[in-house]
């Protein structure tokens, strides 16, 4: 391994090596920081920016001390992730260690593993800040916030929220949200018969992309004053208190402005 570093082509700062007789899975890891998104797919064998399997890792003692989080858990996506970010090769190593011999494990203690490993993944996403991982077989991992959770950015000062500030888009969790939201208001205002249209960055995002700006941290729609009445849940927030319907979205008049506001849920504004 210490000879792969050291004497192998290119500029591979990580070397790894399989444990057992289950080869490793090379994957291609793909970091997009502006999207809050960890992206992996299918690798090349010897082009892989992380690897599947049990795996022994080894990289110089000053690449490890200049991450800013070394020793995070789990330890190899930690060092994967930050390695990415840096644009480090990795390479794969074939001679493998023997697996160690472990006693049995019973139902509970395999229970507890499981939750502990799955809480420091979680700690670990929030650290890097990544809230979506899109595994190599489509599927997707959230860390992001929920309707039981507060939304996952802070302030919106001068019609700019914090991530912008920090060169960043709307967490993907957020726009997920916001579509949810845009869908079920839509569906409340067709069944009602409210007349709606798109407005503003929400007509433009539609025009250029089909989806919100990337970038949009809400949803605008406008309807027609005298329609208000139709809706149980408009006529319920004109009245005075902010409403949740039957699916836990939120709905209030605005105090500042002639307008109404829909969202996600009581927890997550």
């Amino acid at each position: 391994m210490r000879d792969a570093l050291e004497e192998g082509p290119g500029d591979a700062r990580l070397a790894v090596a399989p444990v057992g007789t289950a080869p490793l899975r090379c994957l291609d890891l793909q970091l997009e920081p502006r999207a809050w998104t960890a992206r992996y797919g299918p690798g090349e064998p010897g082009l892989c920016g992380a690897v599947e399997g049990p795996a022994v890792l080894l990289l110089r003692t000053r690449d490890l001390l200049a991450l800013p989080f070394p020793l995070a858990r789990p330890v190899p996506t930690a060092i994967f992730i930050q390695a990415a970010l840096r644009g480090w090769g990795l390479r794969v190593v074939p001679a493998a260690f023997p697996a160690p011999r472990r006693p049995p494990v019973s139902p509970h203690g395999r229970w507890k593993a499981e939750k502990l490993g799955e809480s420091r993944r979680r700690q670990l996403m929030r650290d890097l800040g990544v809230k979506r991982e899109v595994l190599a077989d489509g599927g997707e991992r959230w860390y992001g916030c929920s309707k039981e959770t507060a939304r996952c950015f802070g302030t919106v000062h001068a019609r700019t929220p914090q991530y912008l500030l920090a060169g960043r888009w709307t967490p993907p969790c957020c726009l997920r949200a916001l579509r949810e939201t845009a869908r079920h208001v839509a569906g409340a205002l067709e069944a009602a018969g409210v007349r709606y249209w798109l407005e503003g960055g929400s007509l433009l995002g539609a025009a250029r992309l089909g989806d919100i700006i990337p970038w949009d941290y809400d949803v605008d729609l406008g309807i027609y004053r005298e329609d208000v009445g139709k809706c149980r849940w408009l006529a319920a927030a004109a009245a005075g208190e902010p409403v949740e319907d039957a699916e836990g979205f939120l709905w209030e008049k605005a105090a500042e402005g002639d307008f109404y506001r829909v969202h996600y849920s009581r927890s997550n504004r």
